[in-house]
């Protein structure tokens, strides 16, 4: 068997094991690149190479170093490896390396990265750009109504949802799910649009013009086409908007608590960095308010 064979192999049984831990699938398509990624880089560079033991502390080192070199984050750099750590630890699992050769390596830093929210100016002129299209008002409104996530906004389904209950059902991070309630004008938005939602046999409720569900992709370009036609000019994204909802929220009283709830965050200090956006937020939300 090549070397590519085997440490393809490997990787397969790796990512297999993965989808015996109830991840997400968007942690274990992460996970298959970052490794995938990795594992080319020793066997380009080092002829030594021919099995995963014979990957070293320093091969993994010089591709965090290649990594910056390249410009990546320490963000990014940390994320790839994590996924390191868990291949090398799943090999010793396996038997199949006697220590882990990532076990030893610091984590590299983490900018600081500034939470991007809109003023209340910027999300109602996205809006209005948006209001010709059911389908992408309702997408927006979910966002900034609700805050959930790009990956779970796609996974929703027609069962998931009561808008006579005013509920969603979301399918979070590690497949976890919680309950959330839809506001007014979350739930007139998906009302108008489920009016005229094309018949399809997917039941995600957001469908592209295929009449397939719609990707993670597909709804980060309506944002960024939205950001567009209403002339803002700061870069902003899908989770800039779970960001806002986050932010006015807690400028309204939300409790960290109650963003836990409603966020899906595991750790109910990631919500208390809300609290402190609010204030800032406050003076926006007297012209008007989500």
């Amino acid at each position: 068997m090549d070397t590519q064979s085997l440490l393809s192999q490997t990787l397969a049984h790796f990512i297999k094991s993965l989808n015996g831990r109830n991840l997400s699938t968007h942690t274990t398509i992460a996970y298959q690149t970052d490794f995938t990624q990795f594992h080319s880089f020793p066997t380009e560079n080092d002829l030594t190479v021919t099995s995963p033991e014979n990957i070293t502390r320093t091969h993994i080192l010089d591709y965090l170093t290649h990594l910056a070199g390249l410009g990546r984050s320490g963000v990014s750099r940390a994320r790839k490896l994590a996924a390191i750590r868990e291949y090398c630890k799943f090999l010793v699992d396996e038997k199949l390396l006697s220590s882990s050769p990532a076990e030893h390596i610091g984590m590299p830093k983490k900018e600081r990265k500034q939470r991007v929210f809109l003023r209340v100016d910027e999300y109602m002129r996205l809006l209005n750009a948006a209001a010709g299209n059911s389908r992408d008002y309702a997408i927006l409104q979910v966002f900034l109504q609700t805050g959930i996530r790009v990956a779970e906004l796609v996974g929703l389904t027609l069962s998931h949802i009561d808008l006579d209950a005013g509920t969603m059902l979301i399918n979070g991070k590690g497949n976890k799910q919680r309950t959330i309630y839809c506001e007014k004008k979350a739930t007139q938005a998906l009302q108008s649009y489920l009016a005229v939602r094309p018949h399809s046999l997917d039941q995600h409720v957001f469908l592209n013009y295929q009449g397939n569900g719609l990707s993670v992709r597909g709804v980060m370009d309506i944002v960024e086409k939205y950001r567009k036609l209403s002339g803002i000019s700061k870069k902003f994204s899908c989770h800039s908007l779970r960001h806002t909802c986050a932010t006015y929220k807690a400028a309204k009283g939300y409790t960290p608590r109650d963003l836990q709830d409603l966020l899906g965050h595991e750790k109910a200090e990631t919500s208390f960095i809300y609290v402190h956006l609010a204030r800032d937020a406050k003076k926006l939300m007297e012209q008007t308010s989500l």
